[in-house]
């Protein structure tokens, strides 16, 4: 069979939902994974719904959209297929793309994910409502990040460590809602649908069912009809991506004592410091902005970065895991440096003192 590597804009799918009685409407996301298929998550499409459409490309030159029916719906995986009913001529072919599976092992890969959160719903003041004001839309979201495999173990899912959008005006909300379904990459391959956004786990965290996650859930026949529809290959056909780009995780901090004298922490300070993203202030305020909002609020301020610095490693310390989670999102917000791999070396000899 032809398989598809990576991720193609194109493919990606806003899936629309409408509701009866007037219940407002639903949003998801997806991929096209066949001429005629849509993957998404279940519970974007489960319950009574008046109609479900998919759209591509919106308001760019190759946009359409098509009514779909749902033709697999797997809650336990959270997983659906969508049949579309009428694909327009003009419509680019597609080739299923390549399925695959992360090795239980302890390394972190990078991922990339492609769909419409709440966070990206914009204003257009070029198409007025009845009102007059300005109606909305939502743009794309195209996130990078990584998976440290070995969490979530326990519920299946894969855990994406990604930047997180500023805090939410409708804390009660999401600014995540509409991202699930969308597929997760790595490697070339898809390894997962996203699920959920675990509130509790931060804002710069979401979870993905992986792939592997379906061959125990569903029946024979689903597998098949998934096998036919969307390329997914039979039991035993799946490959690991791991493996070239996999590399080892980074040295956990969440063991360390909370009253750690200064003296212990300046390397891994002075490492910070160095870090050119962290050199801005608009740099540190988004690295913040994706741990837990205690740091922010109670660190101590000093205009000066080493001490501000300081004050902010000081601080997490006291709460438990936070410390990991800075280092990990300046890892996302940098990329692969010099000054990344001294943090990092820094860490692992901090994390190997008090182990």
């Amino acid at each position: 069979m032809v398989t598809a590597e990576g991720l193609e804009a194109a493919r990606v799918a806003e899936i629309l939902v409408e509701l009866p009685g007037g219940e407002p409407g639903r949003r998801g996301s997806g991929y096209r994974v066949g001429e005629r298929s849509v993957l998404t998550a279940a519970h974007v499409v489960a319950g009574p719904v008046t109609s479900v459409r998919v759209r591509f490309d919106a308001d760019l030159p190759g946009e359409w959209s098509a009514d779909v029916r749902v033709v697999l719906l797997a809650e336990a995986v959270d997983l659906a297929l969508l049949e579309i009913m009428t694909v327009p001529p003009g419509a680019a072919a597609v080739e299923s793309p390549r399925y695959g599976t992360v090795p239980d092992a302890d390394v972190v890969l990078p991922v990339s994910a492609m769909g419409f959160p709440r966070f990206k719903l914009r204003d257009d003041s070029m198409r007025l409502l009845d009102d007059g004001a300005p109606s909305q839309y939502r743009d794309s979201c195209h996130v990078s990040g990584t998976v440290s495999v070995l969490s979530n173990r326990r519920e299946g899912t894969l855990e994406l460590a990604v930047l997180a959008p500023r805090a939410d005006p409708e804390p009660e909300r999401s600014p995540w809602e509409g991202m699930s379904g969308a597929a997760v990459w790595s490697g070339g391959a898809v390894i997962g649908v996203i699920s959920a956004h675990h509130r509790s786990d931060g804002l710069g965290r979401l979870a993905a069912v992986r792939v592997e996650q379906w061959y125990g859930a569903l029946s024979s026949a689903e597998l098949a009809h998934l096998g036919e529809a969307a390329g997914l290959p039979a039991p035993g056909g799946l490959g690991s991506v791991a493996d070239a780009e996999g590399k080892a995780a980074p040295a956990s901090l969440a063991g360390l004592p909370p009253d750690l004298p200064l003296r212990e922490l300046m390397g891994l300070v002075d490492a910070l410091v160095a870090v050119p993203a962290l050199k801005e202030a608009s740099g540190l305020g988004l690295v913040l902005a994706s741990i837990d909002a205690e740091i922010a609020a109670n660190r101590p301020r000093d205009p000066r970065l080493r001490m501000d610095i300081y004050g902010i490693v000081h601080t997490c310390l006291r709460y438990r895991g936070t410390l990991d989670q800075l280092l990990e999102t300046v890892r996302l917000l940098e990329g692969q440096s010099t000054e990344v791999a001294r943090l990092d070396r820094e860490a692992a000899q901090l994390a190997k003192r008090y182990s």
